[in-house]
């Protein structure tokens, strides 16, 4: 990888890993656009862990009352951020095992700029509808079991990418009832346990199938992974409750109807 895509790739997946408008679609263009090589696993995990790094210390208040209330859980005292715990791992059970049965499906037949380019119009839609007819009457401590089980499940639809797992799954908080700073909130901290699985995913390939490792390289983009995503989301909760989700939307719009265009005109 030369410098300026470890420059440019690292700073898109932690600025998109977060924002509602795919992290996968934003990697896997350039290479289909640009003719760029796949920038391979050993790089896919080192952002990843820039990323999930990035999140802990945001939230890192939460992910300790998290933990210690699980952990209390387990020793019979119940408590908020106890359920929310376990609330936490049951949303990421179905991504976790719709990864397990369609991972092939996923990273050949999927990985299309065709299905990123419709993904990414269906699912801006689906936010803009949600941000505009939501209810937006609840917080993240007042969820139910149901409304968590829907939120997982949207997650695991986010494995298509273009569908963007901030996106759709802040989508479904919000369709649950969840306002706007909520469903980001649940959003970042389902993100933990479901970056962790991909992480570890990653690499269990890596060690089947050994790559030579450019230590400089996966440096600098867990480095900029991590900076980027920290300032993303401190900007992101600032921006939604000011302005709510329809910067993303129109974003997502823009970007699904240029993807058409350029394939249309341009790709064949």
């Amino acid at each position: 990888m030369s410098t300026i895509e470890i420059l440019i790739l690292s700073i898109i997946q932690g600025i998109t890993e977060f924002l509602p408008i795919s992290s996968s679609a934003h990697l896997i263009l350039p290479s289909a656009i640009l003719g760029w090589d796949d920038q391979g696993i050993a790089f896919d995990v080192a952002v990843h862990v820039g990323t999930l790094a990035a999140v802990v210390l945001y939230f890192r208040r939460d992910v300790g009352q998290l933990i210690l209330g699980w952990l209390q859980s387990l020793r019979g005292q119940q408590s908020t951020y106890g359920t929310l715990a376990w609330m936490l791992i049951v949303a990421t059970i179905p991504a976790g095992l719709a990864g397990l049965l369609f991972a092939g499906l996923i990273e050949t037949v999927l990985r299309s700029p065709w299905v990123i380019a419709c993904t990414t119009l269906i699912f801006g839609s689906l936010l803009w509808y949600a941000d505009r007819t939501a209810k937006q009457q609840t917080d993240v401590m007042h969820l139910s079991w149901r409304q968590v089980l829907v939120i997982g499940v949207a997650q695991a639809v986010s494995l298509i990418p273009g569908t963007s797992r901030s996106g759709v799954t802040m989508t479904a908080g919000l369709m649950m009832g969840l306002d706007r700073a909520s469903a980001a909130r649940f959003s970042f901290l389902m993100s933990i346990p479901i970056i962790v699985l991909i992480g570890l995913y990653q690499t269990s390939k890596l060690i089947k199938n050994p790559e030579v490792y450019d230590i400089p390289a996966l440096a600098g983009g867990m480095a900029l992974s991590f900076f980027s995503a920290l300032v993303c989301i401190h900007l992101f909760l600032k921006i939604i409750s000011r302005m709510g989700m329809l910067p993303f939307v129109i974003y997502r719009l823009a970007l699904g109807i240029g993807l058409v265009i350029f394939l249309t005109w341009f790709a064949g």
